[in-house]
């Protein structure tokens, strides 16, 4: 297929448009580079340095470009910046989301994988957490990816959008071969900021929160390697039904605090990683962790890597040859 992807040149958009090409499809990258980095996309894409914003641009690049389908990835994901601004969250993630499928049904562009999120469901009923349970997120970030998945389910009643939205969990990891890996700026994930603490970029890591009902009072998130979920984006991409929206959890089912993250960053590196308690940061939720059952069931999808410590390791390899991220050495 000809795949247009936005967010192409972030973290997870660049690894899904590596496994597009090494799976032969054609891929063009719409990127705004607010966030991502010309470095990251594959030299075999076509790229465009654009914003979805654009209401010009965008429809002619859709109107013309001969696409079967698009990876939507383009995003703010700043849990704590979106309850700082939530205006800015909505116009980004949503309003421009809007234009895109504008666009995608001018062009007549009828399949879409949406780069979905964990924080639609809130604080969960019940764990593991499955793709039927109520969706209340608390940030505004997760309230925007939720309306994007409003948008696929009515568009697919309107006008036949065949859609799936992967509700991913913290992605983590790079790409095997060293290639590309994840460079935020500045950092906010918990992973690539224990790496920064062990290169010496930082004097230690802050530890949001020791006081959640938790075995050691930290948060605990499901960990899901990079290239995993690059391997889900394409699996829904080939086997999306259309005239539906369908949803599906990815993470590997098995939840890891912020303590325990924290000491195989230590065990992996080699450094004492030192660390601070700080306050809860608001629209954290306690625990999340994935039932990945549907997945696996429908899409026949199963994670590569599932040791904490092999995801770290390729964080960490990738980080000692690129200490300040893209553009160094």
């Amino acid at each position: 297929m000809n795949v247009f992807v936005t967010g192409g040149a972030g973290y997870i958009g660049s690894h899904c448009v590596k496994r597009l090409l090494a799976a032969a499809h054609q891929v063009t990258v719409y990127d705004s580079l607010i966030h991502g980095h010309r470095q990251a996309v594959d030299p075999r894409a076509t790229f465009v340095h654009a914003d979805l914003a654009d209401r010009e641009k965008l429809p002619g690049v859709l109107a013309f470009g001969g696409f079967d389908a698009v990876m939507h990835f383009a995003a703010f994901l700043n849990v704590g910046e979106s309850v700082e601004k939530p205006l800015l969250y909505y116009r980004n993630n949503v309003a421009n989301t809007i234009n895109l499928l504008e666009g995608m049904q001018r062009a007549r562009i009828s399949r879409l994988v949406f780069s979905g999120t964990c924080a639609v469901y809130g604080v969960p009923e019940r764990l593991p957490i499955t793709e039927d349970l109520p969706k209340r997120p608390i940030s505004p970030y997760g309230t925007s990816k939720l309306t994007v998945e409003w948008l696929l389910r009515d568009s697919a009643k309107a006008w036949g959008l065949g859609s799936v939205s992967l509700r991913y969990f913290n992605a983590a990891g790079a790409a095997a071969d060293g290639s590309i890996g994840e460079d935020h700026r500045p950092e906010i994930h918990l992973i690539p900021v224990l790496l920064e603490v062990a290169l010496g970029k930082r004097e230690s890591v802050d530890v949001f929160g020791t006081d959640y009902p938790t075995p050691d009072g930290s948060c605990v998130r499901d960990y899901i390697h990079v290239e995993d979920l690059a391997d889900a984006h394409l699996l829904a991409l080939e086997l999306l039904t259309p005239g539906q929206a369908e949803a599906y959890n990815v993470g590997t089912g098995r939840g890891y605090s912020v303590l325990e993250v924290l000491a195989a960053a230590r065990a992996v590196t080699g450094h004492p990683i030192p660390q601070r308690l700080a306050a809860r940061r608001p629209g954290d939720p306690p625990v999340l962790y994935a039932d990945p059952d549907r997945i696996k069931q429908r899409l026949g999808w199963k994670p590569r890597y599932t040791e904490l410590s092999d995801m770290i390791a390729s964080a960490w390899r990738w980080r000692q040859a690129h200490p300040g991220g893209y553009g160094s050495e």
